[in-house]
């Protein structure tokens, strides 16, 4: 095995987030609310958040790392990085360069983080309101072309059509972290159930994409995760979470302008997967949970058939709530409720879940995992994904 790895080298020792708030609910600012988010991933971990030495983030987040080391009284700023391209392609990516930056000595105690308030800036879903379109925009905007449910919607259609998938895959994604948010007290979905009546019942939005509830939410709020050496990490009060392996960035072409990828249906990870896997030295039958990005329902689709944790012909059987529940699903699924239910904070949540996962102190705790999964933003660009384990795994 190469020793260009980040497999068992650095670990995440704390997480950390705030109260999540519905969009523009926030009390605080964004950068207040970021703030709050690594000031509990470090009391979580039990360092000195004068300690922490760099920070990763995505997103184009807003809180950059001088006025974050500056406010949290940073003794040595070492390390500052942002992941490009928007939305959550690059929540798994963030937390790998963190890991680079702590595994090769560049920084020791590195934070990735992601924070919201739109409330205070505009919307992060909303198409785009300007004078005139440009770029891509100029090709699809004079046909009501705008949001990203719309632009992805196209894509999932075509896949969906190409291998028979029908659309009761997709209403069992959206049931299965409705269902899970239900016993999480973060999720804002909590005490708002949904079943398949209701879902049946809700108002389009744009086919495939057909109920409100294959759409991510819109939220205020912060999370965080710390991440140490792997030897520093077992002397830390909690039981370490290894990062075993990660991968970004895109396969042939997949930021091709104006809807003119070679491989259009696609959610961009097919190299992103192979290279996950090659770090990891596992595979799909390997992961005991998965949380999986929700952008949209057909973006965990097209995530979890481009890593190989199901076969094309093999999805409607497959994606049903019973198999996808935490208690004794064959592949527990966004057990915090996900970007659906529990909050839609670029997926930095979903890395926080796994972590709870493999501790073992998770609200819808999947019975002695060892190895977690993260798919992040499906059918953006750049794109990743990362698995974490417990020691057992080393």
């Amino acid at each position: 095995m190469t020793e260009r790895t980040l497999r068992g080298k650095v670990a995440i020792a704390g997480v950390g987030e705030t109260t999540y708030y519905k969009h523009g609910r926030s009390p605080d600012a964004e950068f207040k609310l970021a703030l709050q988010a690594i000031i509990a991933a470090c009391r979580d971990a039990g360092v000195d958040p004068q300690d922490v030495d760099g920070f990763a983030s995505y997103g184009n987040d807003r809180s950059d790392a001088p006025r974050l080391a500056a406010a949290l009284g940073i003794r040595e700023l070492r390390f500052s990085n942002m992941h490009w391209g928007g939305g959550g392609g690059g929540v798994a990516a963030a937390v790998a360069n963190a890991g680079a930056a702590v595994h090769s000595g560049m920084a020791h105690c590195v934070i990735a983080f992601r924070s919201l308030a739109q409330g205070q800036f505009a919307r992060y879903g909303r198409g785009a309101q300007q004078a005139a379109a440009a770029g891509d925009d100029a090709f699809l905007a004079p046909y009501g072309l705008m949001s990203p449910a719309q632009r992805f919607a196209m894509k999932i259609t075509r896949y969906m059509t190409e291998h028979g998938i029908r659309h009761e895959a997709l209403r069992a994604i959206a049931l299965t972290s409705y269902a899970h948010a239900q016993t999480n007290p973060r999720a804002v979905m909590a005490g708002r159930p949904l079943d398949a009546a209701k879902y049946d019942a809700s108002r389009w939005i744009i086919e495939p994409f057909h109920r409100l509830f294959d759409c991510c939410m819109e939220n205020d709020g912060a999370g965080a995760v710390l991440v140490v050496p792997a030897e520093r990490a077992r002397d830390m009060p909690h039981k370490p979470t290894y990062l075993l392996g990660a991968a970004q960035g895109g396969h042939h072409r997949s930021a091709a302008p104006v809807h003119n990828a070679p491989d259009y249906a696609s959610a961009h990870f097919p190299t992103v997967a192979r290279n996950l896997w090659d770090m990891a030295q596992l595979g799909p039958k390997d992961v005991d949970v998965l949380q999986a990005y929700e952008n949209f329902t057909g973006g965990v689709l097209l995530g979890m058939l481009e890593h190989g944790m199901v076969r094309p012909e093999e999805a409607n059987e497959f994606l049903v709530p019973e198999n996808l529940r935490f208690d004794g699903g064959k592949l527990p699924l966004n057990t915090s409720g996900g970007n659906l239910a529990e909050c839609y904070m670029h997926g930095l949540e979903m890395v926080n879940e796994a972590v709870r996962q493999l501790r073992g102190d998770a609200c819808n705790q999947v019975k002695d995992p060892q190895v977690a999964m993260v798919i992040g933003g499906p059918m953006v660009t750049p794109v990743s994904s990362l698995i974490l384990g417990t020691e057992a795994t080393l």
